[in-house]
């Protein structure tokens, strides 16, 4: 095999690997609740009516939803480019996951002189339930995109130190930025690891006495800046907004009733989300820090301290969410992956192995053993992806049968929707359905009036219209039905 096949080859195999578990039926599932609802309908309105600035939902700008817009303008502009669908409201976490696990084998492959190492970190990645999953890449939420940000931004202050190149202090800060117009405060949740890690290797006062440093803590200010108070201009109370949703509100106090104990995200790792790794992140630690190749134990150390600290952030604060530790996945894959590399070299240059096998297959029978669990875990979860739960299942009954009637599979034009509480995610798909021509609405279930043609699915909604309007039941989808109005009945 000549050179050029074999800088291509690894590249090649994470493609075909990640390929099903990250894009693989990507539209599969309608639009989720909350973030990604949000996001999606803060998209549409920004590509329909030019609100990029401000982000809008149902034509006012968005105050429950603080976050920069970096994740609304790539799905606006592949709404523009792919038209109003699922696949344009997930493809930017699905590309991110991607460019994430690409960035783990470019790095390691460059930085380590090691592309089997790259490899099996983006192997782990694309295998961790945790991350190509719902609210990461599989779903348009800002996790995806700023995990990939964030590690852009370890990577690139790992290297400086290593090389002091100023360019690379430049781009930490360039990428910091774009994970702070991404997700807010989250994009600095690393930094702590950072300053642990250059205390660690005395690195602080060479930063400090450094014009470069100022000048990249400049680059920051100035991006960031001027969008915190460009929006503060053209929408006033974002900044106070901005204090309440994410910084001492969110940090400091419990927010919409996610309170969960110390151990929360331990706990999800190991009974789930990092279930298949979890035993070899120590072992994998180990590996790493005791490796005779000084860049690697450097390497090690650095992503023990930021998956440290960052875990101990996100536990620390008053409001958890299961979701919030997409960041540390990739720096775990690189831990696992230094054990993973130590085991396969082991099997490789064993004597005994070379003298009586002939041809050595115990490496690759390895990987192949100790990865095919994980893998076909996030292939099941994600070929032809299914609702979790049952009652998961009942409650997005009413968006797979919008979602089909805006592929033209159900004809609901000219009729109303009557949906208690929140509602974005059926709004996209109403929004959808009028971008092609179906006129169809939101409507209170008290004020439908003769010859509405109500669509419900809450039961109590359902019950309402029962008892208080003379009715046609026009026909049943499931747990849908569709009433005609005749009148309503005398109190």
């Amino acid at each position: 095999m000549n050179q050029n096949a074999r800088r291509i080859l690894p590249y090649l195999a994470l493609a075909l690997l990640a390929y099903m578990p990250i894009f693989g039926h990507l539209d599969g599932l309608p639009i989720r609740i909350w973030d990604e609802s949000r996001l999606a309908i803060n998209a549409y309105e920004a590509q329909r009516d030019g609100h990029w600035l401000v982000a809008h939902f149902e034509g006012r700008p968005d105050m429950w939803n603080t976050k920069p817009p970096l994740m609304v303008w790539a799905q606006a502009l592949l709404m523009k480019a792919l038209g109003v669908n699922e696949l344009a409201v997930r493809l930017p976490s699905a590309l991110a996951g991607f460019l994430t696990a690409l960035l783990l084998l470019a790095f390691l492959r460059r930085g380590l002189g090691s592309p089997r190492l790259g490899l099996l970190a983006a192997f782990v990645l694309v295998s961790s339930a945790g991350y190509v999953g719902l609210h990461s890449t599989r779903t348009g939420d800002y996790d995806a995109l700023l995990s990939l940000l964030t590690t852009l931004g370890g990577l690139l202050i790992f290297a400086y130190f290593e090389t002091k190149d100023r360019r690379l202090l430049y781009l930490f800060f360039l990428s910091v930025a774009l994970a702070v117009l991404t997700k807010s405060v989250a994009g600095l949740l690393f930094l702590p690891g950072v300053a642990l890690y250059a205390a660690l290797r005395a690195e602080v006062l060479p930063l400090l006495r450094n014009r470069h440093f100022y000048q990249g803590i400049g680059l920051f200010l100035a991006l960031v800046g001027s969008f915190y108070l460009a929006r503060e201009a053209f929408n006033p109370g974002y900044l106070e907004a901005v204090w309440n949703n994410e910084l001492g509100g969110r940090y400091l106090e419990v927010i919409e009733g996610h309170d969960e104990g110390f151990w929360f995200y331990y706990e999800n790792l190991v009974s789930g989300r990092f279930r298949a790794w979890h035993l070899l992140l120590p072992l994998g630690a180990a590996a790493g820090l005791l490796s005779k190749d000084g860049r690697a134990s450097r390497l090690a150390l650095f992503s023990v301290v930021l998956v440290g600290t960052f875990w101990l952030a996100i536990s620390l604060a008053k409001t958890k969410l299961e979701w919030y530790d997409v960041p540390l996945y990739p720096f775990m894959a690189i831990l696992v992956a230094f054990f993973l590399d130590l085991v396969f070299r082991f099997f490789d240059q064993a004597d005994w192995a070379r003298l009586n096998l002939r041809w050595n297959f115990l490496p690759y029978a390895f990987l192949f053993l100790v990865g095919l669990r994980p893998y076909q875990e996030v292939l099941a979860m994600n070929y032809l992806p299914k609702e979790k739960s049952e009652g998961d299942a009942a409650f997005y009954e009413i968006s797979y049968f919008l979602r089909d009637a805006a592929r033209g599979h159900q004809a609901i034009d000219g009729h109303v929707l009557s949906f208690e509480d929140y509602q974005a995610h059926n709004l996209f798909y109403v929004n959808l359905l009028n971008e092609k021509g179906a006129e169809v609405a939101f409507k209170h279930w008290h004020g439908l009036e003769p010859g509405d043609r109500a669509v419900a699915y809450q039961h109590g909604v359902k019950e309402y219209i029962r008892a208080h309007y003379h009715h046609e039941l026009l026909r049943t989808h499931g747990a849908v039905e569709i009433y005609l109005i005749h009148a309503k009945l005398p109190e």
